[in-house]
């Protein structure tokens, strides 16, 4: 029997990395799927010392074609994928006076739409018990108007999950948002280490807890 497999999309140095640490540390082989060389460069060396065996690559998860190759190769070559995180989100600093929809699309897109294109990539290599998380943000109720683009991701990729969830449920396989209700900081209650062990908890929950969304409040 295989190790579980995690995909991690986005990811980077912060809640990313930290999930990607997680998993490994409790036994998952990860892949990660992110736009800096050098950031994945860092990680993996970090990730195979703590047992895993790493894939990755490089790719801007706006091009679909490319984000769903990529992801295809990691579910052929694991023949498994168990959880599929998904982490990306734009910060543009913009105002509801000054976005452009060009500038939102493209946002959203990132986003939100990236979501649709892994996740769609990902499902004929996930079974029963497999799990989609989502880094979510309170923004997503309670938004910023200097990065009004933000809100509006936040907002949409929260229900993409609740529709996610209600789709692959007859399946076995569970869809998860969790709601970040602090702001990330490198000590406290919302470190990206704390971040991800409540993530971890969520997709690990029992299936008979099950709901689309965890409030995390440090």
């Amino acid at each position: 029997m295989s190790k579980p497999v995690i995909v991690v999309v986005g990811a980077g140095p912060g809640v990313s990395g930290s999930v990607a640490r997680r998993f490994a540390d409790e036994g998952y082989d990860v892949a990660l799927l992110g736009a800096d060389q050098a950031v994945i460069g860092d990680l993996v060396p970090d990730l195979e010392a703590r047992g895993a065996t790493v894939g990755h690559a490089v790719v801007d998860v706006t091009d679909e074609q490319a984000a769903r190759d990529a992801v295809r190769r990691f579910g052929e070559h694991t023949g498994r994928i168990d959880v599929l995180h998904f982490n990306p989100s734009a910060f543009r600093e913009k105002d509801p006076l000054n976005l452009t929809v060009v500038e939102l699309l493209e946002d959203v897109a990132l986003g939100v739409g990236a979501l649709l294109t892994v996740a769609q990539a990902a499902r004929p290599y996930m079974s029963s018990g497999g799990r989609i998380s989502v880094t979510g943000s309170m923004a997503a109720d309670d938004p910023w108007e200097g990065a009004a683009s933000l809100g509006v991701q936040k907002a949409g990729v929260r229900n993409l999950v609740h529709s996610l969830d209600k789709t692959l449920a007859a399946d076995g396989i569970r869809a998860v948002s969790v709601t970040v209700r602090g702001t990330l900081a490198r000590e406290g209650a919302f470190t990206p280490d704390r971040v991800a062990d409540a993530i971890f908890d969520a997709v690990t929950r029992d299936a008979g807890e099950w709901t689309s969304e965890v409030a995390y409040r440090g």
